[in-house]
């Protein structure tokens, strides 16, 4: 009751689950973001270069004390980036596991920000029926691909069967042999675990950035979690051999190599900006290569 009083008691959902407190809502969220316009001289007009955009299809994280936290995809974490590479003249695909609708944590959906809702309407149908990286993984990774880029938003839901997905570390692992890059930010970088590949990890010794063990062992304070969380990220990326570069939950991204993180929601606009000027930068040469 006091909780409740104070506006720190998680909200229950109508299957169980729980979504944040009104306090941590006021304090992580916000109701437009810091998407500067994404506006490029240089934008691509080939027409051919595309990204995939690998989205969670799945909700519920079960917490430590059996409590489930409603998740999915961060919309501002998803939002921004697509933004940008679309400023930036690339066109997107949207893939979850099997076809199944993409899932997005609308308790965090920035309302009165028209730039972000204008992409969910646009892509409402995409989002309800995207592609099957299933399918994808077994008929589209071929020489000729259009893809220049991967694209894994964050949201804890990154965290629920991406991480140990087979089809989407075959996918990684062949964007990482044609030197694609890949771009991920918060949890989303949890999914390069599924690029292990028995012993061999092909991400061993880059540099990330990613939400930080620390930060997600405090949310349960404020109600933001309704739980401590079953795994620390943090821990189980440094175990693989990754070097973690922060240690807040703030806008810092870091690039190695064929690889773009960012470290929170606060580093989408940011993130977003920095991988559609490296994707740009990677066709333009390509185009002035070929002629």
């Amino acid at each position: 009751m006091l909780k409740k009083l104070l506006g720190i008691a998680p909200s229950q959902t109508e299957d169980g689950a729980f979504t944040p407190s009104r306090l941590a809502l006021k304090l992580a969220t916000s109701a437009k973001t810091d998407y500067d316009g994404g506006a490029y001289s240089n934008s691509y007009r080939g027409g051919k270069a595309r990204v995939l955009v690998v989205l969670t299809e799945e909700r519920n994280m079960m917490m430590a004390n059996g409590k489930k936290f409603s998740t999915g995809n961060h919309p501002v974490e998803m939002a921004l980036p697509m933004l940008h590479l679309i400023s930036a003249g690339f066109e997107l695909d949207l893939v979850t596991p099997t076809g199944a609708p993409a899932v997005i944590e609308q308790w965090a959906m920035p309302s009165d920000d028209s730039a972000v809702t204008k992409l969910f309407s646009e892509y409402d149908d995409a989002l309800k029926k995207p592609n099957s990286l299933v399918d994808l993984v077994n008929n589209s990774l071929k020489d000729d691909s259009p893809y220049v880029g991967i694209f894994i938003p964050g949201g804890h839901g990154a965290m629920l069967g991406l991480p140990e997905n087979p089809h989407l570390g075959k996918l990684l692992r062949w964007a990482h042999k044609k030197d694609l890059h890949i771009i991920t930010l918060c949890h989303g970088p949890g999914t390069l675990m599924s690029a292990k590949d028995g012993s061999k990890f092909i991400f061993s010794g880059y540099k990330i950035a990613v939400f930080p063990d620390s930060v997600d062992k405090q949310t349960p304070l404020i109600g933001y979690l309704p739980g401590r969380m079953t795994v620390e990220l943090g821990a189980q990326l440094k175990e693989l051999g990754l070097n973690i570069i922060n240690k807040k939950a703030d806008d810092t991204c870091q690039v190695d190599r064929n690889l773009i993180t960012g470290a929170s929601p606060y580093a989408s606009n940011k993130l977003g900006r920095l991988a559609a000027e490296t994707l740009l930068k990677v066709v333009h040469y390509k185009m002035s290569s070929t002629g």
